[in-house]
């Protein structure tokens, strides 16, 4: 297993380098710079002077070398949008919020989207599967944002029990915390189901039925431990992605977490931030499906990292 983590863990860095190297490349080659749209047109001398002050007067390569050294000591400069601010810092203050209030929209979707699959694997082709269908398909096909507003339309303006947004405290998450776990609801919903329907035709299950057991404990006990894997490989990466923020999420919901920064990284052409998420984000997943490849071996001793069954 060791050898196998060193080999993942190279193949990572090889990716991370390839991605930094497109990514770099690509956001300076479009149109435009960080300091062409300001509120106040500059002279070609003060523009010049920004530039420089930015090293962006430099040659690409080197402003990469920079960059990447610097990241490798996890200096990453100052945002463009928040000059008083060291990148890290304020990665630090947004993601934790990101991520608690997306950890806790996970942890409001799992055992609902969990519960929504077993019953319908259970009952297949019957009222409930339909049911838990429209519902799981509901939540995945409507836009986070129409989400947002129907849930500040009813619990905020029509019944007033919470406020419209902000981050204040308990009554300020909990519709954020909906609006984030709905989507990956319905897709473990799903999930849950196919896999399901496809471990509870195993001969092992159909044996267990034979001895006499419960249907519960066959479902939960038998079924349930194996059909988790294939669950894993959309939980894990699910988390790293909503814990980056969505935009409409909270802009709608006013909550000061990444996921305005990621957006406005791009369009404001915030080199340093754009560069620092990306990252983020590329080192996040690929951590994520090293830590997928293990829990495999886990919960099904029958798998091995990196070699095949004989």
């Amino acid at each position: 297993m060791m050898m196998y983590i060193v080999k993942r863990i190279f193949s990572s860095l090889v990716s991370l380098i390839l991605v930094s190297i497109i990514i770099f490349t690509m956001m300076h080659k479009i149109p435009g710079g960080p300091f062409d749209e300001t509120k106040m047109p500059l002279s070609p001398a003060a523009k010049e002077k920004i530039l420089k002050m930015y090293g962006l007067d430099q040659p690409l390569y080197v402003q990469y070398l920079k960059f990447m050294w610097n990241a490798i000591h996890l200096r990453f400069g100052r945002s463009y949008q928040s000059p008083g601010e060291e990148i890290t810092d304020l990665i630090k203050r947004t993601l934790k919020v990101s991520a608690f209030l997306g950890g806790l929209g996970l942890a409001f979707a799992f055992p609902i989207g969990l519960f929504l699959g077993i019953i319908s694997a259970t009952r297949p082709n019957s009222w409930v599967d339909y049911l838990c269908a429209a519902i799981a398909s509901y939540t995945i096909s409507v836009p986070v944002y129409v989400s947002s507003i129907f849930l500040v339309f009813i619990f905020s303006i029509g019944l007033h029990w919470f406020p419209t947004g902000g981050f204040a405290g308990p009554k300020t998450w909990i519709m954020p915390i909906i609006a984030y776990g709905l989507f990956p609801l319905g897709i473990i919903a799903r999930y849950t189901r196919s896999s399901m329907l496809e471990v509870l035709h195993e001969p092992y299950i159909l044996t267990a039925r034979s001895k006499g057991l419960a249907k519960w404990r066959v479902v939960i006990i038998h079924a349930f431990k194996n059909a988790l894997i294939p669950i894993l490989t959309i939980m894990l990466p699910m988390f790293t992605g909503i814990m980056t923020g969505s935009i409409f999420v909270e802009k709608i919901f006013r909550i000061p977490g990444l996921g305005g920064y990621f957006v406005t990284s791009i369009y404001k052409r915030d080199y340093p931030l754009e560069m620092t998420l990306m990252l983020l984000i590329t080192v996040s997943l690929s951590f994520t499906y090293l830590i997928i490849d293990i829990l495999y071996t886990i919960i099904d001793p029958r798998v091995r990292l990196g070699k095949e069954e004989q």
